[in-house]
Order: C-alpha cells, then structure tokens, then sequence
C-alpha cells in the first residue's frame, strides 16, 4: 500500500464511534502494510490531521498494540496475536504439520522442526525427532535469530524486497554489519527465493548440515519453514533424498492448511 494513497471508504457504522474507528484504522494500516510507519506516513494514509493521530497512536501504544522503532516510527506488536492465539492460523497449522512431520522424520531417519518469524525472530513451533539413538534435537519455543538461521534465510526470502528491508532494519542488527557481509546475505536470500530451498553445511556447527523449504507462498498470511536437521557421517547423508523429502512434506502441509 501506497501511503499517499487515500484509504478506501468503509461502510458507515449504525453507531459510530470516531476514537474507536480511528484506533482500528491505525491496527488495520499496520497490518496491510507490514511496514513501520511514521505518525505522517499514518495520518496521510488515513485521511487524518497529525495532531488528532497523536493521540490515537499515544493510547496505542500505552496499551501494547503498537510500538516505536529507534527510527520513531510505529509497528505492530504481538499483542493482537497472543490475543488471538486461541484461533491463531499457526494453531491449524500445527494440527495437520505434525503427522506430516512424523512421516518425515521416519522416512529419511532424521529431526524434523517447524519454525516461523515472530517478533523479529525465528521461533520453533514444532518438532519431530529422528528415530535414531544418536540424533540432532532443538528445544520447541527456542528463539533465534533469523540472520544465521537456515529457517531465518527461507522466511526472508518469502518477503518482497521492501517488506524484507525494512524488517531487517527495524529487528536486527543487520545495518551495524560490514556492506560485504550485508551484500553476501542477500545475494544468499535472493538465491534461496529463487531456487525455493536452503542447505547449510556447519553453519552452527562442524558437521551439522540443515536442509529446509518454505510453508506456505510468499503471499501466504501464516508463512513456515520446515527443516531436517542431520549430522554429516561417514555414509551421508544423501542430501537430494532429503530435499525432495522435505519439500514434498511442506507441500503437503502447505495444501492441507489452506496456505496455497
């Protein structure tokens, strides 16, 4: 959305209450856009004076709803989400990943998980283990950072280059690294977008290979990664068996949630 753009005209409410309105338009804008915004950029995309937004924004963000960037811009918190957790899409999501992810992880003897980008980081939703007695395992709820994650790559490459932009400068430290490193990255993302998986090979550690695709589309509301996690031996693993194991996995979790 184009903030100079005029928001479209809502249908008129049989009891209206402005501040109320004004409020779910702020929480309405963030969303769509899913980009921070400045109290300009916000007022001039709703139609609105400054001054009346400030105060709108204020009660906001004194609730949770919202907050500021280092920049002073505003974006959305997770307030809504854990809110809305009871009917959340990851909810739904999980039902119908973790049967899947069984199969997986007993098909190709590896640790599956699922993760997803909330608050600026990745976090594992859920997790399969492999049936071996020697085998990779990552704790379900562990935050990381999506910058050096493989899940953290996927996911940003689902992102359109501005949306991508500006959630690298509003959640990490991406723009404090060196322009070779910055420009690295990228050409890494970009690849991962258009090849439509990742493979990492001792990213976290000596021997620790990672090979993973998205959930969902780009235009997905709920996006996932999901990963198999394995240990390089001395017989494998057979990385492309893998890879066409998990992607035909994700496939079909992304079907059966409704994320095509």
């Amino acid at each position: 959305m184009n903030v100079k753009d005029k928001p479209k005209k809502k249908p008129a409410a049989k009891y209206a209450v402005p501040a109320l309105d004004k409020a779910l338009d702020v929480l309405e804008l963030l969303s769509e856009t899913a980009v921070s915004m400045s109290q300009t950029e916000i007022s001039r995309a709703l139609g609105k004076n400054a001054s009346e937004m400030f105060r709108t924004l204020s009660a906001l963000e004194a609730r949770g709803y919202i907050r500021r960037t280092a920049a002073g811009q505003y974006r959305l918190t997770l307030k809504l989400f854990e809110l809305s957790r009871a009917h959340s899409p990851y909810e739904e999501l999980l039902r119908v990943a973790l049967p899947v992810m069984r199969e997986l992880a007993e098909s190709v003897g590896e640790t599956c998980h699922l993760t997803t980008l909330r608050d600026g980081e990745i976090v594992v939703l859920a997790q399969h283990e492999s049936p071996k007695s020697l085998r990779l395992s990552v704790e379900v709820g562990s935050r990381h950072s999506p910058l050096s994650t493989t899940s953290g790559r996927i996911i940003l490459a689902a992102m359109d280059d501005d949306t991508r932009t500006a959630f690298l400068s509003d959640y990490t430290n991406f723009s404090q690294l060196p322009e070779d490193i910055r420009n690295a990255f990228l050409t890494r993302v970009r690849t991962v977008g258009e090849r439509g998986y990742e493979i990492s090979d001792g990213e976290r550690f000596v021997g620790g290979i990672d090979v993973g695709v998205l959930v969902g589309t780009p235009q997905s509301k709920a996006k996932a990664a999901l990963v198999v996690a394995t240990l390089r031996s001395a017989d494998g693993p057979d990385v492309d068996a893998i890879l066409a194991a998990v992607t035909s996995s994700a496939r079909r979790i992304t079907e059966l949630a409704g994320l095509v």
